[in-house]
């Protein structure tokens, strides 16, 4: 009867032990038709899922890159001088572009911003005791920084409406707040409700009857390395008091002043 040397695997007459072969494996461990051949390096990326994943995966990746690429068609025609397409679908290039990803050029030369401009509110506020009283100045644009700040998908909408407001009035009112034109009326009811839609969030212990706005406008200071020498002193820019009527009130439809 032949005997097996466990050593090396071979039978005592030289002949191949039917065990197990050893390669690349580990101990106990048998090749197979399925594995791949030694050196070729396993498939990765997209390639290695199965193929209802590899239709799914190509699905999403074309619709990325569709969407991307309306994306830029939008931002061009949104800069780009008029034109036929800008003249024919700009309601479109606008909700699309609007409030998220408006270009504001006031970032570069020749006039680029150099000054913070922050919207103060205030309010005369009549108590259940029929006592009337003043609040302090809320910093409206100081709560939507602040709503922004360590949001990793932050919404602009507020800030960019609330400096658009004030942008609209100062452009349409002189420096004694006089209106220069048929839109004056217009820019105080806008500013007035949207103060009155931020005021709803503070409890103020009675009803607003009147509110007052001011700008406070700070310039940039100038940054370690330059010799510029640039005040940061406030000035701040008080409009009047403002009656608040029913129209003013957050939840009133627009356009009805009753």
């Amino acid at each position: 009867m032949d005997s097996y040397d466990q050593t090396d695997g071979e039978n005592a007459n030289g002949g191949a032990s039917p065990g197990p072969v050893r390669g690349r494996h580990g101990p106990g461990e048998t090749t197979s038709a399925a594995d791949p051949e030694p050196g070729r390096a396993s498939p990765g990326g997209i390639a290695a899922l199965s193929l209802p994943y590899q239709a799914v995966a190509a699905i999403a990746l074309s619709v990325i890159g569709l969407v991307a690429c309306a994306h830029l068609a939008m931002v061009f025609l949104h800069v780009a001088p008029s034109n036929t397409l800008t003249k024919q679908h700009g309601e479109a290039v606008d909700d699309w572009i609007y409030p998220e990803f408006e270009q504001n050029w006031k970032l570069f030369a020749p006039n680029p911003l150099q000054q913070n401009v922050a919207v103060h509110v205030r309010a005369e506020v009549s108590g259940a005791d029929g006592r009337q009283h003043t609040t302090a100045w809320t910093n409206l644009t100081g709560e939507d920084i602040e709503a922004i700040r360590g949001n990793v998908i932050p919404s602009h909408i507020h800030q960019n409406e609330l400096r658009r407001a004030w942008d609209f009035y100062i452009n349409s009112h002189d420096n004694q707040n006089r209106a220069n034109g048929l839109r004056g009326e217009l820019s105080e009811r806008y500013i007035r409700r949207i103060a009155m839609r931020r005021l709803a969030g503070h409890d103020y212990g009675g009803t607003v009857e009147r509110i007052q706005l001011r700008s406070e406008v700070r310039s940039v200071e100038a940054p370690d390395w330059s010799n510029e020498k640039i005040g940061t002193k406030p000035s701040y820019r008080v409009l009047p008091w403002w009656a608040v009527t029913p129209a003013d009130l957050p939840g009133k439809a627009e356009g009805s002043d009753k």
